[in-house]
C-alpha cells in the first residue's frame, strides 16, 4: 500500500509556472507507475500525465504537451509535475495517482491509490 500527498498548488497568473510535487510513503515506490490527473468544477477527472516505474517512459494529454513535464525521483519517493505557460483552462484540483506494477496509463480505473489533491487556479 502507498499513501500519496500532493503539494505546490496555488494561484498563478496566465503564462506563469507552478511545480506540483507528490510524496509517497512506503518502501516500494519504484513498484508504481505514477500519474497526474485533474478535475475542474463540473467536469470529470481527466488524465494529465504519467510516468513509468523507472521513469524512462512518459505520456501526456494533448492539452498539456510541450507545457507540462512529469518526473520522478525513486530515491526520494516523489513525482513532480512542472507546469509552464499556464492557461485559465488549467484551473483544477490536481491529483497524484499510483498504479501498482502498472504503466503510463491514461485511464483512472488503472490506478490503485490516490492523493487528496492540490488546487491550482490560473487567473486570466
Amino acid at each position: 500500500q502507498v499513501q500519496l500527498q500532493e503539494s505546490g498548488g496555488g494561484l498563478v497568473q496566465a503564462g506563469g509556472s507552478l511545480r506540483l510535487s507528490c510524496a509517497a510513503s512506503g518502501r516500494t515506490f519504484s513498484s508504481y507507475a505514477m500519474g497526474w490527473f485533474r478535475q475542474a468544477p463540473g467536469h470529470e477527472r481527466e488524465f494529465v500525465a504519467a510516468i513509468s516505474r523507472g521513469g524512462r517512459s512518459t505520456r501526456y494529454a494533448d492539452s498539456v504537451k510541450a507545457r507540462f513535464t512529469i518526473s520522478r525521483d525513486n530515491n526520494r519517493n516523489t513525482v513532480d509535475l512542472q507546469m509552464n505557460s499556464l492557461k485559465a483552462e488549467d484551473t483544477a484540483v490536481y491529483y497524484c495517482a499510483a498504479s501498482y506494477y502498472g504503466n503510463t496509463y491514461a485511464s483512472k480505473s488503472d490506478y490503485d491509490y490516490w492523493g487528496q489533491g492540490t488546487p491550482v487556479t490560473v487567473s486570466s
